[in-house]
């Protein structure tokens, strides 16, 4: 196995394990239920905040480098299976996934396509597009 790429953002990083987990199964699933009940902890299913065991998870989460060039297109959604696997009660009505920065396109060259979680960040915006990544807001 190659090594793991050096994200520096935790929500940049869920978006890419959202498309190289839950839609290519190219890593393994991450089960909420079942994580909480191997590792012994608890949660509240109606807690709008992320589980820290789960996001911990996802932060120590090692994606290999390999990986990168199958990631050709993210798609940021309140309803992503991450994003509910992390925060079950969460409703998408605050900032706890945005992406602002994009300091880690540096890994993706293949990355044609994003559709964002709304930030109102113009800026982000057209910074995407002048990399030639076909990006607008959810």
């Amino acid at each position: 196995m190659s090594q793991p790429i050096p994200f520096a953002d935790t929500n940049f990083k869920l978006a890419v394990v959202q498309e190289l987990m839950y839609v290519q199964n190219l890593l393994p699933r991450f089960d909420l239920r079942e994580y909480a009940a191997e590792q012994g902890f608890t949660y509240d299913d109606n807690d709008f905040g992320a589980v820290p065991e789960a996001l911990a998870y996802f932060e120590a989460l090692a994606v290999p480098a390999e990986l990168a060039e199958k990631v050709t297109e993210l798609q940021m959604d309140g309803g992503n299976e991450i994003y509910l696997e992390i925060a079950p009660g969460w409703d998408g009505e605050d900032s706890l996934f945005d992406v602002d920065e994009f300091a880690d396109l540096r890994h993706f060259p293949d990355l044609k396509s994003m559709t964002l979680l709304y930030t109102g960040n113009q800026e982000a915006l057209e910074a995407l597009r002048a990399r030639g990544i076909e990006a607008d807001w959810l």
